[in-house]
């Protein structure tokens, strides 16, 4: 796993726990004080045990708390790859457009990191369905992004997901709709 998502996912927990909540739990995951820097590379098992122990924690189950994570990264996604976007996209163009250009890039500039290969396609002008297939699993982080990109560009977005890998697809089927 990328260390930018490890990055962000500190700056969540302290946004919704305050400073010391990300030391509490690195430690309850068994991760003791270990630090993650935006460029490094990390085993994907150490963000499961941090959402898993977030989840302990808070009581939520950990796709809910993957979601609103996501949402809280999108603007932070937006700062780093926005110059890569056409200024004349709004929430569905982006979405359509992630694969070829953010993941394209991230994939060539950050060694180790390895996004999810995103197939999406749009159906109408008011609606694109994401096929979302990742050993990882982490469908619920593409759907808060998407949130979090609709808020971006001040869009109601609705989602549906159709089929779930968490619940025995091969892949999830997500629609998400302005």
């Amino acid at each position: 796993m990328h260390g930018i998502i490890f990055s962000e996912l500190r700056k969540y927990v302290e946004a919704k726990t305050g400073n010391k909540g990300w030391d509490a739990l690195t430690a309850r995951a068994g991760l003791g004080m270990k630090l993650y820097t935006p460029f490094g590379a990390y085993p994907d098992a150490e963000v499961v045990a941090l959402v898993t122990a977030a989840s302990e924690v808070t009581g939520l189950p950990a796709n809910t708390i993957l979601e609103d994570f996501g949402e809280f990264i999108a603007p932070s996604l937006l700062s780093m790859y926005g110059h890569l976007l056409d200024p004349k996209w709004k929430t569905l163009d982006v979405l359509e457009h992630v694969e070829n250009t953010v993941h394209t890039v991230v994939r060539v500039k950050n060694q180790g990191a390895a996004p999810p290969q995103l197939k999406i396609a749009r159906t109408s002008p008011s609606e694109a369905v994401l096929k979302y297939d990742s050993p990882r699993k982490l469908c619920a982080v593409a759907k808060g992004i998407a949130k979090g990109v609709g808020k971006h560009f001040k869009e109601n977005l609705f989602i549906t997901e159709t089929q779930c890998m968490h619940r025995g697809a091969p892949h999830c089927t997500i629609h998400f709709r302005t």
